[in-house]
């Protein structure tokens, strides 16, 4: 797969550098009008220029995640929650042009789950792992030395889901760089494979409906406050409608021992709101500061609020040492197991949505000199050298106060050529 992904890329590469070349070749001026006898012709400094082309920057991003707890969702709020997670990303970015710029993503996830595994009620069958692939191709068009305007389409697959999505982001800086303006918007189109619980398939549709559309936008604000002091705001909003349960979500009533499937409202307003605040201390040490505010129409609020301690050891080494708290209400529809009861409409046991306290703590360390880590020669002409720019290691742990527990370790590297 690793190698597939890598492929392609070096062949979109090879297209970029071809349409390159193709345009740096067209002729200025009709090819008549060169070839007329004693005409000079004598270059215009206005379009001639001999500043060398912007590098492409490749980004090589990868992780693994492993993760424990008893409230497993699959089995109605109890059971295990077992899950390890291997994650691979490349992200490219292109300059076509000084005013257009290609963006590529790509990459997959590789799950092994114990939870899920047990849809049908006994261990290591079809449903203990999955792989879900994506990507997305973006295009980015500077207006103006202060405005840039992006579109992008993209899309990913797994064994039982589906999605597409489409979005668009506009930028917006002032001519002394010390305030910015960020708009975007996203929309996802998704289809779902319907797997129930294996002693709930002959009972017909269980839920509505095998779609759902999710619509994204956000408005960011970023202002120089002085020479130490940055702050930024981003208000965001999401409505969400269609198919919102987990159809192989089990749920346990109070009146009976049979479970039925996961049912939630069809549609969802989310808006959070977040405050960004970063201080420079000293030369050697940033506060990153991040508090943000999240209320939907299923009754969950929630606050979250973290630090990250950025240390530089020298010039080109830094460790970064980091917390974030989290904390929200449950949700409307939420009980334990065997807490809820066959008169309401919708019901989950999923913890979630429950009311919760969760802690996340950890460290990176980046390494980036000036002049890179490495240098390779390629068999370019007009881009002979592959540097590796940047290393960037990192551990986390995340504690839930409902038992859940999980640890992530993640590895990225950046190149220019």
């Amino acid at each position: 797969m690793q190698l597939t992904i890598i492929s392609l890329f070096f062949c979109l590469f090879l297209f970029a550098q071809e349409v390159k070349a193709q345009l740096r070749n067209m002729p200025l001026f009709p090819e008549k009008d060169n070839k007329k006898k004693g005409t000079q012709i004598e270059l215009d400094s206005t379009t001639y220029d001999p500043s060398p082309p912007d590098p492409i920057e490749l980004d090589f991003l990868t992780s693994y995640y492993a993760q424990d707890g008893n409230n497993g969702a699959v089995t109605g709020g109890i059971g295990t929650e077992k899950l390890t997670d291997y994650t691979s990303k490349v992200i490219l970015k292109i300059p076509m042009t000084k005013e257009l710029g290609l963006n590529v993503d790509a990459g997959f996830d590789y799950y092994s789950s114990a939870s899920t595994d047990l849809i049908d009620n006994v261990f290591s069958g079809e449903s203990s792992s999955d792989m879900r692939v994506h990507g997305n191709v973006g295009v980015s068009y500077k207006l103006s030395p202060q405005q840039t305007f992006g579109l992008r389409v993209g899309g990913s697959r797994e064994y039982d889901y589906t999605s597409f999505n489409t979005g668009f982001n506009y930028g917006w800086e002032s001519k002394d760089h010390n305030t910015s303006i960020g708009v975007s918007g996203q929309a996802f189109i998704d289809k779902w494979k319907l797997i129930y619980p294996t002693e709930l398939r002959r009972q017909g549709a269980l839920v509505p409906t095998d779609k759902r559309q999710s619509y994204n936008g956000s408005l960011t604000i970023s202002h120089v406050l002085n020479k130490r002091m940055q702050a930024s705001v981003q208000l965001e909003g999401i409505y969400m409608n269609g198919l919102l349960s987990t159809p192989f979500h089990r749920v346990f009533f109070q009146e009976q021992d049979a479970a039925k499937v996961e049912q939630l409202p069809g549609t969802r307003l989310k808006i959070p709101i977040g405050v960004r605040f970063n201080y420079h201390a000293t030369d050697w040490l940033i506060a990153k500061l991040y508090y943000r505010y999240y209320w939907d129409d299923w009754g969950v609020t929630a606050h979250t609020a973290s630090v990250e301690l950025p240390v530089k050891i020298n010039r080109f080494l830094s460790v970064y040492p980091f917390y974030r708290y989290h904390t929200q209400t449950a949700a409307d529809y939420f009980q334990p197991y065997k807490q809820h009861t066959l008169d309401e409409e919708f019901y989950t046991s999923d913890y979630d949505l429950s009311k919760l306290q969760s802690h996340t703590y950890g460290a990176g360390i980046r390494y980036s000199p000036v002049n890179g880590l490495a240098r390779m020669k390629l068999p370019f002409k007009e881009r002979p050298v592959l540097m590796v720019k940047s290393i960037d290691v990192k551990y986390s742990h995340y504690d839930r106060s409902t038992g859940l527990k999980a640890d992530i370790i993640s590895l990225g590297l950046s190149f220019s050529f």
